[in-house]
Formats: structure tokens, C-alpha cells, sequence
């Protein structure tokens, strides 16, 4: 009995931290972010699993590297246009939770209030 009491214990020991390292991303992979933010400006965002990512902000093409930390997810953009909507500073770093394909949840505050939704493929 004991050594069944200790086989479960070092199997939740080792499934706790795995489950800490959970990609929040992952159903963003091969898929597209797309949000409207508060002022009416269009995104839609495909992020990699190598932690960079192409968008197309307001019909601006952009592309960079992201990274998650503290819940949140921060884009740094590669050589950014000049025409970069002003929501849109660089880095830009927002809040960033687990979903799943076809989910739709509202984010952020004030000027980076947003509507998000993970769609199918790249679109």
C-alpha cells in the first residue's frame, strides 16, 4: 500500500509541472488571432511556435518575435512602419490567457481594449 501511496505521489509530482509549462499559445499556432481593438482598428496576428509572428494591423503588414511572461504576451516588431497605429507601440505587451480554437473573450483597457477571437487556418 505504501508503494502505491508513493507511485501516486511522484506521478502528481511530475504531471504538476507539466501542467505549469502549459503553452497558453499553442492553439494560435497554424491559426489567426484576429481582434478589433477600441478604436475600431483591425488585427489579425499568426504566431509561430518558434516565438515569431507576421500581423496585419489596420491593412499594415508587420512581423517580429513574442515572448509570454506574467500573463502576459509581448510583441517586438522587426523594422515597424512609420504608419504603425499608435495602440501599437514597441514592444507591445498584452494580457494573454489559455483558449481554444473558435473562442471569443474581450481583453485589455482603455485604448488596448479589444475583441479577440482565435479563427481556423491562416485567413
Amino acid at each position: 500500500m505504501r508503494a502505491v501511496l508513493l507511485g501516486a505521489a511522484l506521478s502528481l509530482a511530475l504531471a504538476i509541472p507539466a501542467f505549469a509549462a502549459e503553452d497558453v499559445m499553442a492553439a494560435r499556432y497554424g491559426n489567426t488571432t484576429d481582434s478589433v481593438d477600441a478604436q475600431g482598428i483591425h488585427t489579425k496576428i499568426w504566431y509561430s511556435a518558434d516565438h515569431t509572428f507576421k500581423a496585419s494591423i489596420a491593412d499594415t503588414q508587420v512581423h517580429g518575435t513574442w515572448k509570454v511572461e506574467n500573463a502576459t504576451v509581448c510583441l517586438t516588431f522587426v523594422d515597424p512602419p512609420a504608419n504603425l497605429p499608435s495602440t501599437f507601440p514597441n514592444p507591445t505587451c498584452l494580457p494573454v490567457s489559455a483558449h481554444k480554437l473558435g473562442d471569443s473573450w474581450t481583453t485589455g483597457e482603455g485604448a488596448m481594449a479589444r475583441t479577440v477571437t482565435i479563427k481556423s487556418g491562416i485567413q
